[in-house]
């Protein structure tokens, strides 16, 4: 009887383990990239508090869809190749996508607006890095 209910914990804790596993995005590939669209949608989410007339937020959305746009064909060229991609050379590529983007946004927004882009709303898109993992601590 005792090693009934042991075998049984066992094969429920295994099963828990895998529906965890699978919840977090299980394995290599991890969650899909959201695509274009919801990535401007939640731009625009962030903006909100900045009251954008039509016109504004329209430029507003076709500067993030450009920048988007491009990002991703930076990432495809970097997986192009196979292996692992330089991702110091993937972030030298990025910088004057950032810097364009960037400049653009200056012309469509207010300097307290653009300010509170930079220090709050651009950090908080990041994506978070998994903590913990097998590095060389």
């Amino acid at each position: 009887m005792i090693m009934k209910s042991k075998l049984f914990v066992l094969v429920l804790s295994l099963f828990v383990f895998a529906a965890a596993a699978n919840a977090q995005g299980g394995g290599q590939g991890g969650p899909p990239r959201r695509t274009i669209e919801e990535r401007v949608k939640a731009i625009d989410e962030k903006f909100a508090d900045f009251k954008l007339d039509k016109d504004k937020s329209a430029q507003v959305d076709s500067i993030f869809t450009n920048y988007y746009k491009a990002t991703d064909k930076l990432r495809e060229e970097a997986m192009a190749g196979g292996g692992q991609p330089d991702f110091q050379a993937m972030r030298e590529k990025m910088t004057p996508l950032i810097t364009e983007r960037d400049d653009k946004l200056k012309k469509v927004l207010t300097e307290d607006q653009f300010k509170k882009w930079k220090d709050e709303i651009e950090p908080s898109m990041r994506p978070q890095r998994r903590q913990g993992g097998g590095g060389n601590n």
